[in-house]
C-alpha cells in the first residue's frame, strides 16, 4: 500500500474525537464553574440589544447588496420577446 491511499488515523485526543454529548457535558461543566467563580460574562439587556443591532446591520447590508446585484443583472438582460397568438397580427 502506498502512503497516499492510506487513510489518516483518527486522533484519540481533544474535543474532535468526542461525540457531541461528551462535548456538551464538558462545556456545561466549564460554564457552571465560571459562574460559580464569578468570572463568567453575563450580558446586560443593553449589551444584548447592541449585539442584535450589529447583527441586523450586517445582515441588512449583505441582503441589500444581493438585491442590488440581482436588480442590475435583470436590468442588463434583454427584454423577453412577446409572442402574439397566431392569427392576431
Amino acid at each position: 500500500m502506498s502512503y497516499e491511499t492510506d487513510k489518516p488515523k483518527k486522533s484519540n485526543r481533544g474535543f474532535a474525537s468526542m461525540n457531541k454529548d461528551e462535548q456538551r457535558q464538558i462545556a456545561s461543566m466549564g460554564g457552571k464553574a465560571a459562574h460559580a467563580r464569578g468570572t463568567a460574562h453575563e450580558f446586560t439587556s443593553a449589551e444584548a440589544a447592541e449585539a442584535g443591532r450589529k447583527g441586523g446591520q450586517s445582515r441588512g447590508r449583505s441582503r441589500a447588496a444581493r438585491i442590488s446585484n440581482e436588480t442590475e443583472t435583470m436590468a442588463q438582460a434583454p427584454a423577453p420577446m412577446q409572442q402574439t397568438p397566431a392569427g392576431l397580427n
